[in-house]
């Protein structure tokens, strides 16, 4: 079976066109990439081009050496994976010290992986460490929640908070809560450094100004995650847009109650008084 019949790549794909039909994707915005299970490398290798040359990463993720993963490409539109794949996704290999990548798939007109790759290679790394079963790490140029970061403090708790507060599924879709990075420039080791701390702690980060990362174990956790905080979003833009001040919202015992009727944690320090 070659790699564009493996059942990872077409809900890859699918994934890739679901955020564009959202809005989320103008021009080359946003990035994906999967880690490879050990049996779905194993089913492609057979398939794999001659490897292109090593090239460097610009950061080490050692716990991931030896490792592929099938990435977005850098320049490449969204719109354009579901029909033609191979001219906007690749796969690549990790040299054993994680330190160099090699295209081995794809991007057959020519290009490079994702320019966020360092960013996506070191959340891997802090995701797999934490639970082998985390795959993803997908960035949206989310709408609603950039606009958020003009005006609400660049703060965990108060964007966790206030996500929360507008739909009753929220913090059971993500009880851990979310993480905020203040602006940086995108691309490089100091941006993919601090977002991966936050993903120590939680499976999604906030760029100010930029968009959303998001981390999952399966395409439909991962995509279900980014939809859930981003219509969050939505509803609080509408909210703000009417009124500075809310009427009535969900209270502090009331999550208290959500979480023993649905079995999650809430961290208390969200559950502040306001």
């Amino acid at each position: 079976m070659n790699v564009m019949e493996q059942p990872f790549f077409k809900e890859f794909c699918k994934m890739c066109q679901m955020g564009f039909d959202q809005g989320w994707y103008e021009r080359n915005g946003g990035n994906l990439s999967y880690r490879l299970k050990d049996e779905e490398a194993d089913a492609i290798r057979n398939d794999l081009d001659d490897p292109k040359d090593w090239k460097e990463i610009g950061i080490s993720v050692p716990a991931l050496g030896k490792e592929y993963f099938l990435v977005t490409g850098s320049g490449k539109y969204f719109g354009n994976v579901k029909d033609d794949p191979e001219n906007n996704v690749c796969v690549i290999e990790l040299n054993v010290e994680g330190t160099k990548y090699r295209i081995v798939w794809g991007l057959e007109s020519g290009g490079v992986p994702t320019s966020e790759l360092p960013s996506h290679l070191m959340n891997h790394e802090v995701k797999a460490k934490i639970d082998p079963e985390y795959r993803l790490i997908y960035h949206a140029h989310t709408t609603n929640i950039i606009a958020l970061t003009f005006v609400l403090p660049l703060e965990d708790k108060v964007f966790t908070r206030e996500l929360w507060e507008m739909a009753t599924e929220c913090p059971v879709v993500f009880p851990d809560g979310v993480g905020v990075v203040e602006w940086m420039v995108p691309g490089g080791r100091k941006i993919a450094a601090k977002t991966s701390k936050l993903m120590e702690k939680y499976d999604l980060a906030i760029w100010a100004h930029h968009g959303t990362f998001a981390a999952g174990k399966d395409f439909d956790l991962t995509f279900g995650l980014m939809h859930t905080v981003e219509k969050a979003a939505e509803i609080l833009v509408k909210v703000l847009s009417m009124t500075n001040s809310k009427r009535q919202t969900i209270e502090p015992d009331q999550f208290r109650k959500l979480a023993t009727d649905f079995n999650v944690t809430l961290p208390e320090e969200f559950l502040y008084e306001k």
